[in-house]
Parts: structure tokens; C-alpha cells; sequence
């Protein structure tokens, strides 16, 4: 169970489409909600530029900085209370966004944030950063979500990587109740000694044991293997896709786009995940 759920305070319009999955997972789950934003300067910054001849930071500058992130974390309490949840906590960290949610990570069991998609290319990276360098799940929320049951039916993409496993692992709590489990394979006859004679089999075995009906749904097809997962979750109605991130070398995701920046960028439903 998801017993601590942290959400990405920001005040951006995009805040109110991951709070609502974020609220709709905490009553299903009795979690408590944090909420975290960011002021995006550090003590140890601010200390720095202080004593630098450079670009100097008033403390009435730091204040304001401060001021804003605490009416950030007020009206993200007020949109959870009108939403249903109530004693939504807040935290302030005087550090960017990334740092500062990868800090509170450590104490909640689920980690949300928005899809990058739409960004200015110096904002992107948030979800990412998040699953390669912490320990908890991420969940990416479209901004078009608007309530729709999670997971509902769910699309999992299942490659026999190790961060696909972890990514199932991680999911297992909201994978309990789905109606049914979709374990995607796309083009598994590329990856036979990864799949073995019937691929999916024993991973589709797995999770019947803990309880979930799953169908294996194969692709084979010329499409990417992003995209070609995009098409299954859309065509199952899928309210959750789960997928591992930076299955492949990192660097040849980074030069070529690759599985996970399609997913982040275009998933049509929340994803969860994890590395």
C-alpha cells in the first residue's frame, strides 16, 4: 500500500491534473498527502552569491522567493480541500525542484509529478532525474487527466529488463486493483534470450499469483517501441501504464529519444515509473 504519497508544488496550471490522481490514490489508499515546493534557491547558494561580487541576493529578494513557494503550498492545501482530502501537509525546501523532491522522496512511497511535454527544454528532465536517482516510483501525469479511475485497466510493459521489474514491483499496489493487467510486449522475438520459448509467459504467471487477471498482448510491428506501447494503452482504455525507464544505455537514449522520453512525453494516461 501506498502509505505516503509526495506531489510537486509548483502553482503551474498543471498542478491541479496530478493533484487529482494524487488525491484520487490517497482515498483509495488511506495515504497522507505531502505536498513539496521549491524556492529554488539554497541556503548554501544564496550564502554564495551573498559573498560573491556577481549577482548579489537581497534578503528582502530571498524573502520573496519564500514568500511566493509558502502561497504556493496555501493554495495547494485550499485545491486539496476543495477536491475532498483534508490535512494535506506541505514542505518548503530551499533548493531547486529536483533536489528538493528527491530529498523528500526518501520519506513517501510514491513520488508525482507532471509530463514534461510542453516545456521549455531547461525545465524538462523532472521525472527522469526523479526515477534515476531515487528509490520510490514516479507517477507522470498527463495534463489532460481529469479523474478517470486509476488504474482501472492497466497496460504494463514487460521488455525482461531489470528496471521493467522494478517498475512492476513498484506497481504491484495499484496493479491490485486493476480490472485486467495488459503485459505489453512489443517485437519480443528481437529479445528471445531475455523472453524465453513463450514470451511473457513468466512474468504473466507472476502476477497472476498475486492475485490480477492478466492478458498478454504482443505487437510486432515496425512502429517504435514508445509509440507502439502508446497504441496498446489507448486501445485497452488503459487508466495506468507502467513501464521501466532507461531500459537501454542511457547515452543512446539520451542521442536517440529512445522508449522512455516517448512514454514520458506522450503516455495518454498517468505512468508509473521507476529504474
Amino acid at each position: 500500500m501506498f502509505k505516503t504519497i509526495l506531489v510537486h508544488v509548483d502553482g503551474s496550471p498543471r498542478q491541479e491534473s496530478r493533484l487529482r490522481a494524487a488525491l484520487l490514490l490517497a482515498s483509495a489508499h488511506g495515504a497522507h498527502l505531502v505536498g513539496s515546493a521549491a524556492t529554488g534557491l539554497s541556503m548554501a547558494s544564496y550564502a554564495v552569491l551573498n559573498g560573491s561580487m556577481a549577482m548579489p541576493v537581497s534578503n528582502r529578494e530571498f524573502q520573496a522567493l519564500r514568500d511566493a513557494v509558502a502561497s504556493q503550498l496555501d493554495e495547494f492545501v485550499a485545491q486539496a480541500e476543495r477536491l475532498g482530502i483534508h490535512g494535506a501537509e506541505t514542505r518548503m525546501v530551499e533548493d531547486a525542484d529536483r533536489d528538493g523532491l528527491l530529498l523528500q522522496a526518501r520519506y513517501a512511497d510514491l513520488v508525482v509529478v507532471s509530463q514534461d511535454h510542453g516545456r521549455a527544454w531547461a525545465e524538462r528532465g523532472l521525472p527522469q532525474y526523479l526515477a534515476l536517482h531515487g528509490v520510490r516510483p514516479v507517477l507522470v501525469v498527463p495534463d489532460t487527466y481529469h479523474g478517470k479511475p486509476i488504474p482501472g485497466d492497466a497496460l504494463v510493459g514487460w521488455d525482461g529488463s531489470m528496471p521493467a521489474e522494478r517498475a512492476i514491483n513498484a506497481a504491484l499496489p495499484l496493479l491490485a486493483h486493476a480490472g485486467t493487467v495488459h503485459l505489453a510486449l512489443v517485437n519480443p522475438d528481437l529479445q528471445s534470450g531475455l523472453h524465453g520459448d513463450e514470451p511473457g509467459a513468466d512474468m504473466a504467471h507472476y502476477l497472476a499469483r498475486h492475485g490480477l487477471k492478466v492478458d498478454v498482448d504482443v505487437a510486432h510491428t515496425r512502429a517504435s517501441e514508445g509509440d507502439a506501447l502508446i497504441d496498446m494503452a489507448r486501445d485497452c482504455h488503459a487508466g495506468l501504464m507502467v513501464t521501466g525507464a532507461f531500459g537501454h544505455s542511457r547515452y543512446r537514449e539520451w542521442i536517440l529519444g529512445g522508449v522512455t522520453r516517448d512514454v514520458l512525453d506522450h503516455a495518454p494516461t498517468p505512468l508509473l515509473i521507476a529504474h
